[in-house]
């Protein structure tokens, strides 16, 4: 992808973080990444949104002193900040309870299964606008239970959409692929993100991936929201 699209942007969704969860395993990788996202990719502003879950040990307070402890080791340009994803899992509820790591000031980045939904979805979204905070979905196309019936029923309750811009490319299936283009289509995203885990393969599939012009008219659009978490 050689449009420069990202140059000077914002990336919302990162798993850069050293050691916390599948993204980066060490702080080497995580520089290497950081420097990448900066010189190749173009980014002048990212957040870390490391992974919160019942499969993970991870707390805010732990991700804030991973992160405070990180920081000093990186020399380079890119403003960076801290957020999560949250998986809406059992024990989100109680999670949500002890003060979880927005995304900007308003936003909380939650995911789902890609398989299943969790019992009474809706109900808890409606709890996390209860909790004062604005419920940003991540990749939703990559959902595979979801049909655009249930894409319509979330947009019609006011919750956003977060698209992974690789899910353009294929890099995570034919499924999603079609589904993000159909979705980027019809205006039904809010912002993008990266969710960039590792450079191997991402790299090349970044490379090789080609938009239609009104793809990346759109794509300049939730950047534009991005800048403004």
């Amino acid at each position: 992808m050689k449009s420069g699209i990202f140059e000077g942007k914002t990336d919302i969704h990162c798993h850069v973080l050293p050691g916390v969860d599948d993204g980066s395993p060490d702080i080497e990788h995580s520089l290497d990444l950081l420097d990448y996202m900066e010189e190749d990719i173009g980014f002048k502003k990212i957040w870390f949104t490391p992974h919160v879950m019942a499969d993970l040990q991870n707390t805010a307070e732990k991700l804030k002193k991973v992160f405070d402890n990180f920081m000093p080791q990186y020399k380079g340009g890119l403003e960076i900040n801290l957020a999560s994803e949250y998986m809406m899992d059992q024990g989100f509820e109680t999670r949500l309870k002890t003060d979880p790591l927005r995304l900007g000031k308003t936003h909380l980045l939650v995911e789902t299964s890609y398989m299943n939904p969790p019992s009474g979805l809706m109900q808890i979204l409606e709890e996390v606008w209860n909790s004062d905070f604005h419920p940003l979905i991540a990749h939703p196309e990559r959902y595979m239970y979801m049909e655009m019936q249930d894409y319509e029923s979330l947009k019609a309750s006011g919750y956003e959409f977060q698209l992974n811009f690789m899910s353009l490319s294929g890099y995570y299936g034919a499924r999603p692929k079609m589904m993000a283009e159909l979705l980027l289509e019809k205006g039904m995203y809010d912002f993008v993100g990266s969710d960039l885990h590792h450079i191997n393969r991402y790299e090349d599939y970044l490379y090789d991936l080609k938009l239609a012009t009104k793809q990346l008219d759109a794509l300049e659009q939730l950047l534009i929201h991005n800048d403004e978490v």
